[in-house]
């Protein structure tokens, strides 16, 4: 049989990892299977207009978004074919989402993909992966867009920070005493518009952890704000499911719950768990973005890894998702990242986050922010050399620059200002220092939490009680934010690392914080 590469798919072993052994043939996998969509030139065109801010044509409804653009039943069924012929088994099958999750052993995958999978070892444990690219038979070249989860590492890691405590604590001459607020005095701190986001959903991803709902209900009746709708969906056999431990995933999805059911705790909550795989991320990302249950109009996800660490077919194919959320109103909002200018990689470049890279999602960096009671008295970019912890941005090494970062530029760290060629990071930003972090309470515990974990959710409730007096969602806010900078609170003072702060648009915190008070005015205007 006649077999083609399938684009994009090349995987590198993770740095530092070695090979151990073949992996067990006869383990059982899932893996995700992402066909083209019908009638991807109109969507592109819509996706254009709405990045050149043209929204005349209006948003689609799910439903009409699956008429319009789901996989076709043809080539839904080339891939059922295809699974039949390798020994495959069809577990799930989602056209909208473009979606075929396949079951079998290790030895069907790699005689059907012709890929040998091993068992890696590196620092962090053992993995299943691959190198090298997957092929597929020359009549599905141009039908599959994406083979992912073959390789199980861990695709993503939550962008949160603790507050440090003892020798830990920030020791430098000069330096401030640590601060915290909590999610509802720092939406005060930036003059939110008045609202509870009733009405509306906010869609949380999460890759591991979990909620008790008894730390919750403690929470949100301390802060008086009654008790926010919590639901949980499980996604590729993800679930609720509590550590126990606070610096673990558990820190994220309570960061993450706490900040947006106390700022819109009249929305409904729902968070997506999944598998912390390439898979399983776009699964939760497509399934939030046509839940057509609980329809959620913003999306927060607090994830991800550097660009290097994706493969094209899985950023390609997480972008397309964000192109359909746009087409339907919802916004995404995405945290840039914890490692600064670097992203955490020791190769001594400069890289960015994804999906926070992706020119269809909110990227959102952080600052560190000060105040009295009643008003910031500073606000800078988050930067502790110390510990390492700086907002995440920079420029894409892989999206091109999307024509409303038309004519930015980057200054670097040494004064020099060079132009945008490719997507720049981030767009917005939040209070991010865990020195000035947000009080919560995880496990039982009460503890303060930074990171650019926080700004995500704290993004997506704004926007939610923006939505709430709106006729319609405000969606792809990209292009509005940038042709309306007066509605952010320009931060122009510190660096990531690599990227200064100036005046403008740049590679540290973005066009700025909001700045509420603009931000309602403009709800009207921000069709």
């Amino acid at each position: 049989m006649a077999k083609v590469t399938l684009k994009g798919s090349e995987r590198n072993a993770k740095p530092g990892a070695r090979i151990i052994g073949l992996a067990d043939p006869a383990e059982r996998l899932e893996v995700t299977v992402l066909v083209r969509r019908r009638a991807r030139q109109a969507l592109q065109t819509r996706v254009d207009n709405l990045a050149a801010g043209d929204r005349s044509a209006g948003i689609l409804s799910r439903e009409e978004f699956a008429k319009e653009h789901a996989a076709d039943l043809a080539d839904l069924t080339a891939v059922h074919r295809f699974a039949a012929t390798y020994g495959l088994a069809v577990v799930q099958e989602h056209a909208a989402r473009r979606t075929v999750v396949l079951s079998g052993t290790v030895q069907q995958f790699c005689n059907a993909f012709s890929v040998q999978l091993h068992q890696f070892e590196d620092a962090q444990g053992t993995y299943r992966g691959r190198t090298g690219a997957i092929q597929l038979p020359a009549e599905l070249d141009g039908i599959i867009e994406a083979v992912l989860g073959l390789d199980n590492r861990a695709q993503a890691q939550p962008h949160l920070r603790m507050k440090p405590s003892g020798n830990d604590a920030d020791k430098r001459p000069g330096a401030a005493a640590a601060v915290s607020y909590t999610p509802t005095q720092v939406a005060a701190f930036y003059g939110f518009p008045s609202g509870t986001g009733e009405g509306q959903c906010v869609g949380i991803i999460e890759l591991g952890g979990g909620f008790r709902p008894a730390d919750l209900k403690t929470y949100f009746t301390k802060l008086g704000v009654g008790s926010p709708k919590v639901t949980a969906v499980s996604v590729d056999h993800g679930k609720n499911a509590p550590t126990g431990n606070a610096n673990g995933p558990d820190g994220e999805v309570m960061l993450d719950i706490e900040v947006v059911g106390s700022i819109a705790p009249a929305a409904t909550v729902v968070v997506y768990f999944s598998p912390n795989t390439d898979a399983g991320f776009l699964d939760a990302v497509t399934t939030a973005v046509h839940d057509t249950t609980y329809k959620p109009s913003v999306i927060s996800i607090s994830w991800g890894g550097a660009e290097s660490t994706w493969t094209a077919q899985a950023m390609t194919a997480m972008d397309d998702a964000f192109q359909a959320a746009a087409t339907m109103g919802v916004t995404v909002c995405v945290a840039s990242g914890d490692g600064g200018s670097s992203d955490g990689v020791s190769s001594g470049g400069d890289h960015v986050d994804f999906p926070a890279s992706s020119p269809h999602v909110l990227a959102c960096g952080g600052t560190t922010l000060r105040a009295t009671q009643t008003k910031i008295t500073s606000e800078v970019v988050w930067n502790d050399g110390t510990k390492g912890g700086a907002s995440g941005g920079g420029i894409s090494s892989f999206f091109p620059t999307p024509v409303w970062q038309a004519n930015k530029t980057a200054t670097h760290s040494n004064g020099k200002a060079v132009a945008l060629t490719m997507r720049g990071v981030p767009d917005v930003a939040g209070d991010a220092d865990p020195e000035t972090g947000y009080a919560v309470r995880i496990d039982g515990t009460n503890t303060v939490i930074g990171g650019t974990s926080a700004v995500a959710p704290l993004w997506a409730a704004l926007i939610a009680r923006i939505n709430q007096s709106s006729a319609t969602p405000v969606g792809y806010l990209n292009p509005v934010l940038y042709n309306r900078p007066q509605t952010l609170r320009d931060i122009t003072q510190g660096n990531n690392g690599d990227f200064e702060a100036t005046k403008g648009w740049d590679a540290c915190t973005g066009l700025g914080t909001p700045n509420g008070p603009a931000l309602s005015g403009a709800e009207l205007k921000l069709r």
